[in-house]
């Protein structure tokens, strides 16, 4: 699945596959994020709501 990212080296929006699914924070302070890479192997992370996470991992 792909999903827009924005590259903070090119200054840009990217769109790349999602290598990975991944939470952050703990005790009701969890935020949800997709994780990338680019052509060159860059890594990519887009903060994304609780819901589009979990429709994406369907």
């Amino acid at each position: 699945m792909d999903h827009k990212f924005y590259d903070v080296k090119e200054k840009k929006s990217v769109t790349a596959a999602i290598t990975e699914f991944v939470t952050y924070g703990k005790d009701g302070r969890t935020r949800y994020a997709f994780r990338g890479k680019t052509a060159d192997g860059r890594n990519l992370t887009a903060f994304v709501s609780k819901d589009v996470w979990e429709k994406a991992q369907k």
